[in-house]
């Protein structure tokens, strides 16, 4: 490859060299991937088919699993295909198409993420104005911001990431196109600019995650001067979930953004992407309906009416 040219396809990472090992990691994928498609797939059917939830934090919840949906079919489905068919290759245009897909859905998930803080912090700390702010109308603005902010990101972030001349290779040390794998393969003279633009984003991120936990100090503080027992443990019922998801894909995201060169390795690399961009979408539906009666009961539902039908 001459100095400042781009490579015509990348190698993702390898989970496996040998046969079996390979068929084992399409299996777990397999059975991860299923289990985000079902999991997600019931909370957008519940929500979109029950009346009972027809409120801002359903409608949230909504786009959170479409995005989640979204997220893990990016890079799934390829990394199980590179497995089952024993290759570890992705073009120049799939590798692109592929960073710029996740890094819009994945931020589009930060920007929701606090939007639905700001939906707790203002039915429970601000409950008489509730209905007022957060109308229907305001709830399909602050969700196409979301989405836009993650487009807008995706369309600023990515395209500078490949407007750098690649010139160490083209063996990607992920199983995706993931930015910071990319830029290892970045000229030196290049490197730094958008090292500098990749902090300023993980400053975003940073900043969405100050907010959500500004927002969450004012609703413990004002859950914790509920009288009633009741009332508190509905409350915290209605938040952890949300706390959880946010901990979770906030805290892995930026460690695996801005963690320090030492700790840098193919297998420390590796377990972080998988559980900031796996996990996550698999893992919450479950979180969400755990400790939601209104959601597990509208699943009972809508799985009961299947029955009924098929009988």
């Amino acid at each position: 490859m001459s100095n400042g040219s781009s490579p015509s396809e990348f190698l993702l990472l390898a989970f496996a060299d040998t046969r079996e090992l390979q068929l084992l990691h399409f299996s777990l994928f397999l059975g991860i991937y299923l289990a985000a498609l079902l999991g997600n797939s019931l909370v957008i059917t519940a929500v979109a088919c029950d009346q009972h939830l027809c409120t801002p934090m359903y409608f949230f919840l909504l786009n959170l699993s479409v995005l989640d949906l979204a997220t893990v079919s990016t890079t799934v489905p390829k990394s199980m295909a590179n497995s089952l068919w024993d290759t570890r290759a992705i073009s120049y245009s799939g590798c692109a198409a592929q960073l710029f897909i996740f890094a819009f859905f994945l931020s589009a998930e930060h920007s929701l993420l606090t939007v639905m803080a700001y939906d707790r912090y203002v039915a429970i700390c601000t409950p008489l104005h509730y209905s007022t702010l957060m109308d229907s109308r305001a709830c399909v603005k602050m969700a196409a911001a979301a989405w836009a902010s993650g487009f807008l990101y995706a369309l600023l972030h990515p395209a500078n990431t490949f407007s750098i001349p690649l010139c160490q290779g083209n063996t990607v040390d992920q199983f995706f196109c993931e930015i910071p794998q990319i830029l290892k393969l970045s000229c030196s003279d290049s490197y730094l600019r958008e090292v500098g633009f990749t902090v300023v984003s993980a400053c975003l991120f940073f900043g969405c995650f100050v907010c959500i936990v500004v927002s969450y100090v004012q609703i413990f503080t004002a859950v914790l001067r509920i009288p009633s027992v009741q009332g508190q443990h509905k409350a915290f019922s209605m938040c952890l979930p949300h706390l959880a998801v946010v901990s979770l894909i906030i805290s892995t995201g930026l460690f695996a953004y801005l963690k320090p060169p030492t700790l840098t390795s193919p297998a420390l690399d590796l377990v972080v992407a998988v559980l900031y961009s796996v996990m996550p979408p698999t893992v919450n539906p479950l979180i969400y309906s755990m400790r939601n009666k209104e959601l597990k009961d509208a699943l009972r539902k809508m799985v009961q009416l299947v029955l009924v039908q098929q009988q």
